[in-house]
């Protein structure tokens, strides 16, 4: 399924929380919906699925306008923050429900992951803990076996053993049943590994779309002495991000890094990582034209 988004504005009152956004999701890729709280991630999502409509512009699915489109619409799952089933149900009940939803929904998987999270299925919705809440919707969102999944903060409240099951289970299941994945998140160092093609959105304007590598690829980090980093960045160096610990001293550049023989000695230089490029966008002053990030 290719997703069109065509044009989209959204306000809420006085707030503008998209502004003029136009996007294509591919078949078959993992994308990564990246921006600060605030910044349209939720609202984009709720545009795609129609749980709200774009006060100007359009979603397409395969050529088709998804407005109260229930045949395009059935093929998008949402992992959102909100649970949208009785809170007095029990999770085997939910799981037999979803079933209903989702004419792929995979049962016998779904009761197999509760197994594997070590989720009861005799427990009431509501009487799950907020991890157990994100565990539940997480096997319904990979069960539904939808062609495109849209995951909002998909490891709210887990633990570290939970979140590395998580990431486990998108990989297996994406190559097993290959689907459109879209991840907002703000654990971006942990979900980096993964996506394919970066979305950056900063108040409800797309920033950046593109995919990953070529994202990173006009960057590059420099570590050593504070003293050695200091004088290599004498020679106008933009920098994008910059990290003290005691008396050593990492920097993160705009632009292609240095011949080795231009290297200075002492110095270690290695790839922009995309958090790192990430704060730099969120901090960048488009007045003066430089970040002002400083990390101690």
């Amino acid at each position: 399924m290719i997703i069109k988004i065509d044009n989209v504005n959204k306000n809420f009152g006085s707030t503008q929380a998209l502004d003029n956004v136009n996007l294509v999701f591919e078949s078959q890729k993992i994308y990564g919906l990246l921006g600060n709280n605030g910044a349209g991630k939720t609202t984009l999502f709720n545009v795609i699925t129609n749980r709200y409509f774009p006060d100007t512009g359009m979603v397409y699915v395969n050529g088709e306008p998804i407005t109260q489109n229930e045949k395009v619409l059935s093929g998008i799952h949402m992992l959102a923050e909100k649970n949208h089933y009785p809170e007095d149900m029990s999770v085997k009940e939910a799981l037999r429900w979803a079933a209903c939803f989702y004419s792929d929904f995979n049962t016998a998987l779904a009761f197999e992951l509760a197994d594997s999270f070590k989720l009861s299925l005799k427990k009431k919705i509501i009487d799950l803990s907020t991890g157990y809440q994100t565990v539940f919707k997480i096997i319904i969102a990979f069960s539904s076996n939808a062609p495109v999944l849209l995951l909002d903060e998909p490891v709210l409240g887990l633990d570290a053993g939970h979140r590395d099951m998580f990431y486990k289970l998108l990989i297996t299941r994406y190559s097993e049943n290959p689907c459109t994945i879209v991840i907002s998140t703000h654990l971006i160092s942990e979900v980096a590994p993964l996506i394919e093609h970066c979305v950056i959105i900063k108040n409800g304007r797309i920033i950046k779309d593109a995919p990953c590598g070529d994202l990173l690829n006009n960057g590059y980090t420099v570590s050593g002495s504070a003293a050695l980093v200091d004088d290599f960045l004498q020679q106008g160096r933009d920098v994008i991000y910059s990290a003290n610990l005691g008396g050593l001293k990492t920097v993160s550049v705009n632009g292609l890094v240095p011949d080795a023989h231009n290297r200075p000695d002492g110095l270690e230089f290695g790839k922009l990582n995309l958090q790192e490029y990430f704060i730099h966008l969120m901090n960048y002053d488009p007045i003066s034209y430089k970040s002002n990030r400083e990390v101690i």
